[in-house]
């Protein structure tokens, strides 16, 4: 644990991500809030004067007095969790990296090969990367990402079981909940009495299929070595306000019977760095043996919103297996998510 608190800003502070993680950083041991950034409509003012505030109760009141600084103009900070969109992250993002660590969660940098994609529970060693990183681009911050919303919990229940028995194969199809969508999210027209079988004209299901085998690759010669799996996406968004659902079928280079999996799922925990993490969930993976589990309403907030909840192990009359599995996606598929790998950071001594 830090001696004194770490000085941290929120770029893009505003949106339904960035109120996210003012909300979990209320009180939050290791870190505390420095700087605000915003769009040009929102700089120079109070954050309580112009957020318009989605999530239940208000912004603490010291955030809300705060005047929104403009996202080009690095702050004095140690870290930097970004909620910002992809297109303004493309620019931002390595400025701030020049001098501050930045923990992004727009899908922007995710696949650049010298940025880790982290989950902390998954694939911490792929810090590695950071003395590369720094070497080659003459940083001295460095930038880190969080996988997709979706790809997050389907990527915890597949690492037990990839480190057990080998994951072959994949078909994922997705429910996704609205609010992945931001603020004001999808019409009504459009989603309610509907699902709606596209997201991000396809950029979704193309997320889903190239992320894991990043996630799941192993760190050579300051490169990842993506895992060889193959993975077909196809995913929909359904009217729920949070938490998406993701259905798998498995192929295996060892067959596990469902109990076998069921174990692994089960056993399954941190590495020893990760466990005393602020945010890091007792359980990263809850299996749950109830035949309607899980559910959206009823398991989102398992691990306050950081564990993945897998049900429905059995098995698959095209492939091996095949089960349920559902992550919060605003807390741990974004904000908790990036606040995690800053935690991540200050544990493992890049960050001070």
């Amino acid at each position: 644990m830090p001696s004194k608190k770490i000085p941290i800003a929120i770029l893009g502070a505003t949106g339904a991500v960035g109120q996210r993680m003012i909300q979990l950083l209320a009180d939050h041991p290791w870190f505390e809030i420095a700087a605000l950034t915003g769009s040009d409509r929102t700089v120079g003012r109070p954050y309580g004067e112009l957020v318009r505030w989605v999530l239940d109760d208000a912004p603490p009141p010291e955030i809300a007095r705060m005047i929104v600084q403009p996202s080009e103009q690095v702050a004095d900070v140690a870290l930097a969790l970004s909620a910002l969109p992809t297109d303004a992250a493309v620019a931002i993002e390595p400025l701030w990296a020049e001098r501050v660590a930045v923990c992004s969660n727009a899908s922007t940098y995710r696949m650049t090969p010298d940025v880790p994609l982290i989950i902390p529970e998954v694939n911490p060693g792929h810090l590695a990367l950071l003395d590369h990183q720094r070497a080659e681009r003459g940083w001295k911050g460095c930038l880190i990402t969080n996988p997709n919303c979706s790809t997050i919990g389907i990527v915890m229940a597949l690492k037990p079981l990839h480190d057990a028995f080998g994951v072959a194969t994949v078909h994922a199809a997705t429910l996704q909940a609205i609010s992945g969508a931001g603020y004001p999210g999808v019409a009504s027209l459009d989603i309610l009495d509907n699902i709606v079988p596209n997201i991000a004209n396809g950029g979704e299901e193309a997320k889903i299929e190239t992320e894991p085998l990043k996630l799941l690759g192993e760190v050579s010669e300051s490169r990842v070595r993506e895992a060889q799996i193959g993975i077909s996406a196809q995913v929909t968004r359904v009217p729920v306000i949070d938490g998406h659902t993701a259905l798998l079928s498995i192929g295996f280079a060892r067959k596990p019977t469902p109990e076998e999996a069921i174990a692994a799922l089960a056993d399954f925990a941190a590495p020893p760095e990760v466990r005393g993490l602020p945010s890091a969930p007792a359980r990263p993976v809850i299996v749950r043996a109830e035949a309607d589990r899980p559910q959206p309403r009823r398991d989102r907030d398992a691990g306050k919103g950081m564990s993945a909840s897998v049900g429905r192990v059995r098995p698959c009359n095209l492939l091996d297996l095949r089960m349920v599995v559902l992550s919060h996606n605003t807390i741990r598929g974004a904000a908790g998510g990036a606040l995690l790998n800053a935690e991540l950071l200050a544990s493992s001594g890049i960050v001070s």
